[in-house]
């Protein structure tokens, strides 16, 4: 299996919060948080398309995700795939390239995650460390092995 990607432009916003929505709707439902408005206007408040790339696998977009190169990081903003497509390993897939792309500008990675999200296991799974809790949120980073 593999996946590729496409760059983003300012008229995907639609495509892409509507998108987000779908992945994230489930998990922001158990919770009692679910509201489309609120989704859409945080999303649309850090909306970065340079850095936003579509997810293809079998000739369709499944997903996008959101890297932000800062200075010594990468803050990896978004991972979202549609529910369709969630379990035959593309958010790995995803996470290969980002860690590719991460070693060679060496640097760590930074992700957050709903704390009731399955996403949770899926970060730990792949090398992401806790190192933060908020109320709704639980912070993650990928250290860089040459980082302090």
């Amino acid at each position: 299996m593999s996946i590729t990607f496409a760059a983003a432009v300012p008229e995907d916003f639609e495509n892409l919060v509507a998108l987000r929505i779908e992945a994230m709707r489930e998990s922001l439902e158990r919770i009692g948080r679910f509201d489309p408005a609120r989704a859409r206007e945080r999303f649309r408040s850090g909306f970065s398309p340079e850095d936003t790339r579509y997810i293809i696998w079998e000739d369709k977009r499944v997903g996008f995700v959101v890297i932000k190169r800062r200075d010594g990081e990468f803050l990896l903003d978004h991972l979202y795939i549609k529910p369709s497509a969630q379990g035959r390993g593309i958010g790995a897939l995803v996470l290969a390239h980002v860690f590719t792309e991460a070693a060679a500008a060496a640097v760590s990675i930074r992700v957050s995650a709903l704390r009731e999200s399955a996403s949770n296991r899926f970060y730990a799974r792949h090398s992401f460390e806790l190192v933060e809790r908020s109320e709704f949120d639980n912070y993650y980073l990928r250290a860089h092995p040459g980082t302090p």
